[in-house]
């Protein structure tokens, strides 16, 4: 995992391509401005998907980890809890293969992401988004899947 500030992406852009195109699309964008959906960047290989909704409790939370994309999740407005925990010290469900993901159980950390930060998961890295910090709150949030090849 990855955890820093949008300003600070260009430190990654020599681990690869599409990482690359993802961070840039991510500075070059206001999502204020932006209506929720799905965005085609590069067909399957690279998209974006602009959210808007409530955080919720860690009670209704759900791990997940993907096999297929790395998530470079950008919270552009508003702040969240987002989990983490090593995908190997959780016990994991069925994989779905039709959305990618698979579902775990277990128990994580969780770190603050306020508007401007941004976080790299890569298949190891289980993760649970969209959690209050204190109370629900709105939350505008990209997420840019990033195929693997």
């Amino acid at each position: 995992m990855i955890f820093d500030r949008l300003e600070h992406a260009t430190r990654y852009e020599k681990l690869g391509e599409r990482l690359a195109a993802a961070f840039r699309y991510l500075a070059e964008n206001d999502f204020a401005q932006i209506a929720p959906g799905r965005y085609e960047l590069d067909g399957e290989n690279l998209y974006a998907m602009v959210q808007q909704y409530d955080t919720k409790p860690k009670a209704k939370g759900v791990w997940e980890a993907h096999r297929r994309y790395i998530d470079v999740q950008y919270v552009a407005e508003g702040v969240e809890h987002m989990g983490y925990a090593p995908l190997s010290t959780l016990r994991a469900g069925e994989y779905h293969n039709d959305g990618d993901y698979v579902l775990l159980e277990g128990q994580g950390q969780f770190v603050v992401m306020t508007a401007g930060t941004v976080v790299v998961l890569a298949p190891q890295d289980a993760h649970m988004p969209g959690m209050a910090v204190d109370t629900p709150q709105p939350v505008r949030k990209v997420v840019v899947k990033v195929k693997i090849d």
